[in-house]
């Protein structure tokens, strides 16, 4: 019994090493393969739809302009330049931002309207690199510039660069329209070429309004060294924002008053407390060169030949000649006797330049008085010129050529002001504006949502 046991346990040991045996051949075999002269299918992949993005991973490449950043999501949407489309890419922990210099940028220190050179993966919409143009150049804080909207022109000291269709216009963030700019604005352009490509608003415009002004119609409004204007009935002025010393003349009487003028709000100004004495009087001796031009004070002829009468405070001077560039200037008579020097330049050209008199003076200047300037909507709304009063829209007034300000104003709304080109052609024109936006549909937007949210807890 015991052998026979023995003889089965040395069996049983002797098939468990066959099969081991066994076992390990075929293990070999499969891992030769081609040494058992066939080939084994590769292991099953399943798409996940994940692609991984490495720091140097893209497929594209564009020069653009950029249009929106949204921190949250994690996303910036580009303006093409050639197609003018826009397009969004995502950021992570994988994109490079740089400046223009190639130093770290971040998402924070990105603005709109900034010209970029982006790589991406199309497929994955994936941002990998941004880098600020090095081609791309900045007038940045721009004070003296102007704007032709006719000519889809902009000139910055004696360069000209053209506006695109493609241009963007920006204020506090938001997307404007090139007529929303005002003159007085500070302004930074950039651009690539001869190309504007983005023109932001980097210090905007208010609105001032006197109060208890009857005494002074007539007179002269300076605020601080933004402008001086001869004050009108109902006059509502653009103002770049900022604070001022505001200082109203009339007839030797006035005083100073200080004012701070807040982006696209409406400051009111009370003057009747400031006093306007009996008149005094001063006498002015004008000495111009040529001695043949023209004086005018106050928009009115006036004799050179002798001394002037003139009464104490801000008065206009005009003088002109032919062949010589004209000149505005302002004088304060505050003194029996003053004397007052004047020299005109040649006109290279040989043509007498075109003065801004007109504008600034109050008067209007037209080649027809018999054409008109209609303001046809919105309706129902108060219209400015140049700061001064015109009336209730629908309205007209007389056509004035050159570049000038239309505001806009009712009370409850957002007062808007556009800048226009007017033309010289012997027609009428007329414009029509967007609506005013209520001044307080955000916050009754607001107040509605929080009541409902009230009303459906409480019941």
């Amino acid at each position: 019994m015991i052998h026979r046991n023995m003889g089965r346990a040395k069996r049983r040991t002797a098939g468990l090493i066959g099969v081991a045996a066994a076992v390990v051949l075929t293990a070999c075999a499969s891992s030769s393969g081609s040494g058992a002269g066939q080939e084994q299918p590769s292991p099953t992949r399943y798409d996940t739809g994940y692609e991984a993005a490495g720091p140097d991973s893209y497929d594209s490449a564009d020069t653009a302009v950029v249009a929106e950043i949204n921190a949250d999501d994690n996303t910036v949407t580009f303006l093409n330049l050639e197609l003018g489309r826009r397009y969004t890419l995502s950021l992570d922990g994988t994109t490079r931002l740089y400046d223009k210099y190639d130093g770290a940028l971040t998402l924070s220190q990105l603005q709109k309207g900034d010209i970029v050179d982006i790589t991406f993966l199309k497929s994955g919409k994936h941002l990998t690199t941004l880098k600020l143009s090095p081609q791309a150049w900045a007038y940045r804080d721009t004070e003296r510039y102007e704007i032709n909207t006719a000519r889809s022109e902009v000139t910055i000291g004696s360069e000209a660069f053209k506006l695109t269709s493609n241009t963007q216009y920006l204020s506090d963030g938001r997307n404007i329209e090139c007529m929303d700019l005002n003159p007085s604005d500070l302004l930074t352009f950039m651009g690539i070429g001869s190309q504007v490509l983005t023109v932001r608003v980097e210090k905007g415009h208010g609105y001032l309004r006197l109060e208890n002004d009857e005494n002074f119609i007539g007179g002269w409004i300076e605020v601080g060294q933004a402008l001086i204007r001869r004050i009108t009935d109902d006059m509502l002025l653009p103002v770049p924002e900022g604070s001022y010393q505001v200082n109203v003349s009339h007839k030797g009487g006035g005083g100073t008053k200080n004012v701070v003028i807040s982006r696209n709000e409406e400051t009111v100004l009370d003057i009747g407390d400031l006093e306007i004495p009996e008149p005094q009087y001063g006498m002015v001796l004008f000495s111009l060169n040529p001695s043949n031009a023209e004086l005018y004070i106050d928009g009115s002829p006036a004799d050179p030949s002798g001394p002037v009468n003139l009464e104490y405070g801000l008065h206009q001077l005009i003088v002109r000649a032919e062949g010589y560039q004209s000149v505005t200037q302002y004088i304060r008579v505050a003194q029996e006797s003053m004397g007052f020097n004047v020299e005109l330049d040649p006109n290279e050209t040989g043509q007498e330049q075109e003065t801004e008199d007109a504008q600034e003076s109050g008067s209007e200047q037209t080649s027809d008085g018999s054409y008109k300037m209609y303001i046809d909507a919105p309706e129902g709304v108060e219209v400015y010129f140049d700061g001064n009063y015109k009336g209730i829209s629908p309205c007209s007034f007389t056509k004035t050529a050159g570049t000038h300000v239309i505001t806009l104003r009712k009370t409850g709304y957002t007062t808007r002001s556009y800048t226009v080109e007017v033309d010289s052609e012997a027609r009428d024109i007329s414009y029509s504006f967007a609506d005013l936006v209520d001044s307080t549909a955000v916050g009754d937007g607001i107040t509605d949502g929080i009541t409902d949210l009230l009303d459906s807890v409480l019941n």
